[in-house]
C-alpha cells in the first residue's frame, strides 16, 4: 500500500482536528525540513520511525540492456532509509482490523 502526503494531512485533520490547509502545510513543511537537512549532508533520525542517512555511490560500468552496450553509471549521492526496531516488529506483528 502507498501512502501519499495528501492521505497523511487527511489523517492529521481527522486525528487532531486540523483544517485541511494546515495539515498540508504542516506535511509539507515537515517533508521540506527532511529534505533541506539531506541537502546540507546530514542525517535525519526520527525516533521511533527511522533514519534517512546519505551515501555516495561510485562510478561503475552498466550496460544497456536493450543494445548490450556498456556504459559508465554516473557517481551520485542516494538517499537510504532505516526502518527502527519499531517500526520493523509493528511490520512482523500486524495487528488484525
Amino acid at each position: 500500500m502507498t501512502v501519499t502526503k495528501a492521505e497523511i494531512a487527511y489523517s492529521l485533520m481527522d486525528e487532531m482536528g486540523l483544517t485541511r490547509l494546515t495539515s498540508l502545510e504542516l506535511v509539507n513543511s515537515l517533508f521540506d525540513t527532511i529534505r533541506e537537512m539531506l541537502a546540507s549532508g546530514e542525517d535525519v533520525k526520527l525516533s521511533g520511525f527511522g533514519n534517512f542517512t546519505l551515501r555516495d555511490k561510485v562510478a561503475r560500468e552498466g550496460r544497456n540492456p536493450k543494445t548490450g552496450e556498456p556504459f559508465e553509471i554516473a557517481a551520485r549521492r542516494v538517499v537510504l532509509f532505516k526502518a527502527s526496531r519499531k517500526v520493523k516488529e509493528r511490520d512482523s506483528n500486524p495487528v488484525a482490523g
